[in-house]
């Protein structure tokens, strides 16, 4: 391979160079609902499509969704009242056009969804059944097995996606962005895990490039987020000089399994749809505490539940709070949530009969790469979809099963926009590339042939895989429900210290690669909490209790320079600028 490549800021990870590579038109990293559905609309549009995953096909953070998927499809519910919960939810940050997006869209991306095979729960008419979580005034939540959506969803997707013969590697870490001598997107590095195609490191080759690789749970010690959740895509595009935005709105979820002050790691939800049912939130003496607290008391918005649990553990000095739904019976938890029934009786605790222990845990990021309605992010040919991207949908704080509606919807456009793409670049070769293509026996020729690149650039400093638990435990700790001033800087000092022991003795691998990928993201978001001295949404200033609109009713872009440091600029007003190619930095 000849060496024309760079990524955006001129950094990488240290990484030995590819030893193999593949041609596509179009590499999608993630196979949760907004990745598959991108791979299975550009397969359908003709593109030569490959689908790299982290783990297997089926398990990212989609099938861990509980609650459902949020459209307008109940009687006398429209896309209106739809966008309407989703503002007032978002505090002022919502894109509106991307909501309204989202929204009108949404309800055919769902019956779309329901003809590539999922099957939702339905009620004695056969229609769907809908349900309502935090924040929407309207019964508009289809759920799958009761409480299994995103498991269902996934496996649908997948089964599409073996039927359709998309070619996919499993068990691969993305390592960084390919580019070409002009800056556009090239394909990726990534390394095989041991069970996938190919050994080590590798490349594949694609003009297009889909970001979908999910959340940056694991950055916290306690998360509901699967141990895969690293950052891995953030980090990688903040590598390749894109931008990040939104990024400090960081969603606890207010029902998580409380398992003991010293449990870390991925930790049981239990789903905002249980509260939708009927059960209340409760102290150890079983008192109500949301009522009179917001009008919709339990179902209020996720950041103002979590808030109030917090607030009331402080003031009675408890480790937790309780979700009590014995008034369901045995049946009720049966059908409607087998799931976590089954998680709750596997950790000692039966919800038949015992309220259960419940406490916040980070759970969802608003913000994530910027895009626009087309998934398009400021680096040309890179886009990005699902909960790593930043769309504009969520704005501070993302309303209950809007993520897995707009991972269908962006994905749905991204693939169009890609296909109309590489339609009208039609190169003076293109004839003979497909004729190879065909002779060689290729189901799907490739129809955008890349010329060969290689990475470049400086590579970052890995850090030990030690590292990870420090990096974790500092951003529960100045980084979580509660934030301030102090604690905030408290967590840059520690994330800095973290920093400077980067070896350049450590050996490259998959733990020094998401150690090192947590390390960029716990910084970006550290300052970018820093840098917005208010509460807004899920982002909460003990030390600046209240929403500034005059202010900071704008959002906050984050670049990462070529020595390594945070570019962090506030738009001039909420309105996200155009994703044209951002300006290069000056170094």
């Amino acid at each position: 391979m000849t060496g024309n490549a760079t990524t955006g800021t001129g950094i990488r990870l240290d990484a030995p160079e590819p030893g193999w590579a593949i041609d596509a038109d179009v590499v999608v990293v993630g196979s949760g609902v907004a990745g598959l559905t991108a791979a299975l609309r550009c397969t359908a549009a003709g593109l030569a499509t490959v689908v790299v995953t982290k783990a297997r096909l089926d398990d990212g953070s989609t099938r861990w969704a509980q609650g459902g998927i949020a459209a307008a499809l109940g009687d006398g519910d429209t896309p209106g009242q739809h966008l309407d919960d989703t503002l007032v939810a978002g505090a002022g940050l919502c894109d509106e056009d991307a909501v309204r997006l989202l929204v009108t869209e949404g309800p055919d991306a769902v019956r779309r969804l329901i003809a590539t095979g999922a099957h939702f729960d339905t009620d004695a008419t056969g229609a769907i059944s809908l349900t309502r979580e935090g924040g929407h005034h309207r019964r508009r939540i289809a759920h799958a097995g009761g409480d299994a959506t995103g498991a269902e969803i996934s496996r649908a997707l997948v089964e599409a996606v073996r039927t359709q013969a998309v070619r996919t590697i499993e068990n691969a870490l993305v390592l960084d962005l390919l580019k070409d001598a002009e800056g556009r997107t090239a394909g990726i590095t990534l390394h095989v895990m041991g069970e996938g195609q190919h050994d080590g490191v590798g490349a594949v080759r694609a003009p297009a490039v889909v970001l979908a690789t999910g959340g940056m749970g694991q950055v916290f010690s306690a998360t509901t987020n699967p141990s895969v959740s690293t950052g891995d895509g953030v980090a990688l595009a903040l590598r390749a000089g894109a931008e990040i935005s939104d990024i400090e709105f960081v969603q606890f979820h207010p029902t998580v399994l409380f398992l003991g002050a010293d449990s870390e790691g991925q930790q049981p939800l239990v789903s905002e749809a249980v509260r939708g049912e009927g059960a209340h939130l409760v102290d150890a003496h079983g008192t109500r505490f949301m009522l009179g607290q917001h009008e919709l008391a339990e179902l209020a918005p996720r950041d103002i539940v979590a808030k109030a649990i917090t607030r009331q553990m402080q003031a009675q000095d408890a480790e937790h709070m309780y979700l009590d739904g014995r008034h369901f019976g045995a049946r009720m938890w049966e059908q409607r949530f087998p799931t976590i029934l089954a998680a709750c009786r596997s950790h000692g605790i039966d919800p038949v009969t015992e309220p259960i222990p419940v406490a916040p845990a980070a759970h969802y990021a608003s913000g994530g790469i910027r895009t626009d309605l087309c998934g398009r992010t400021t680096v040309p040919g890179l886009y990005a979809c699902g909960e790593v991207a930043c769309t504009g949908v969520h704005g501070a704080n993302r309303l209950a099963s809007n993520s897995l509606l707009e991972g269908l919807v962006f994905a749905e456009n991204i693939a169009a926009d890609i296909a109309a793409g590489l339609a009208a670049d039609v190169a003076v070769d293109i004839a003979a590339g497909l004729a190879a293509d065909l002779a060689a026996g290729s189901s799907t020729p490739v129809r955008h042939k890349v010329v060969d690149v290689e990475p470049q650039g400086e590579p970052v400093p890995l850090l030990d895989p030690a590292a990870r638990i420090q990096i974790q435990r500092t951003m529960t700790m100045g980084a979580g429900v509660l934030r301030s001033a102090g604690s905030l800087a408290g967590a840059a000092d520690r994330l800095e210290a973290i920093r400077a022991d980067e070896r350049k003795a450590a050996v490259p691998g998959v733990e020094a690669w998401e150690t090192t990928n947590l390390l960029l993201v716990a910084r970006v978001l550290v300052a970018a909490a820093a840098a917005r001295p208010e509460t807004r949404g899920c982002h909460w200033r003990e030390d600046r209790p209240d929403r500034d609109d005059a202010a900071w009713q704008r959002h906050l872009v984050v670049r990462l320079t070529p020595e390594r440091s945070l570019d962090i600029r506030p738009t001039s007003t909420a309105t996200f600028p155009p994703t044209v190619a951002a300006t290069p930095l000056e170094p």
